[in-house]
């Protein structure tokens, strides 16, 4: 008998979408339990994560939150390591790909540009142009680098599905979203030739949030 799989994360939350993403690809089957982080406070969500942030993940009697264990501790447990590249120099590349985008790419490609331009309307927030103007001014930078390891092909080349791709991908699904980032990206030929072939990768559509929709 199998173990069940959980994963607690809120349906919209971007690191949710990339942990969702890896289990498809890894061809889990596991269960989800929506959790607000916005709660207040957010009791459900502090008694797994101890900074109420989402997902985190449970199997049996071991659980684990931070998006990026959580992806290593799947491809290891279910996937036989086939998201990690073979070589060394590819597999520096994963890493760096995965270390950009959460420390340069998750803040200007979703808290301002999709937030702003994107979820707020949606939700009838207040949008603020000024944040969607930083946004795109601090996601070039990141974009260009990205386009750089793309054009070198050790990773993001859609041959090999590995980490990096499923941590950028729900990254730039969502930028894409907004016009301001369909445009920018065409500043970025390699990054821009990846994300056509990846933007059809069963595991990104089967797991992309909709909009209104909650998991359960």
């Amino acid at each position: 008998m199998s173990t069940p799989v959980v994963l607690h994360g809120y349906h919209h939350s971007v690191y949710t979408w990339i942990a969702r993403m890896v289990l498809v690809q890894a061809d889990v089957t596991f269960d989800t339990v929506e959790e607000n982080p916005f709660a207040d406070p957010p009791v459900v969500v502090r008694k797994l994560h101890p900074f109420g942030r989402v997902p985190t993940l449970v199997h049996d009697d071991f659980v684990i939150f931070e998006t990026t264990a959580i992806s290593r501790y799947i491809n290891r447990e279910f996937a036989n390591d086939t998201l990690t590249p073979d070589c060394a120099k590819a597999q520096a590349r994963m890493d760096q790909v995965i270390a950009i985008t959460d420390s340069y790419g998750y803040v200007p490609l979703v808290r301002q540009v999709f937030a702003h331009a994107v979820f707020r309307p949606w939700e009838g927030e207040r949008v603020d142009p000024e944040q969607i103007t930083a946004g795109i001014d601090a996601a070039r930078p990141v974009l260009a680098a990205l386009d750089r390891i793309a054009a070198e092909g050790h990773v993001l080349n859609a041959a090999t599905i590995t980490l990096a791709d499923c941590h950028l991908a729900p990254m730039i699904g969502y930028f894409l979203q907004a016009d301001e980032g369909r445009i920018v990206m065409e500043d970025v030929p390699a990054l821009a030739r990846w994300w056509d072939l990846i933007a059809h990768t069963p595991s990104l559509v089967a797991t992309q949030p909709k909009r209104g929709v909650q998991s359960t």
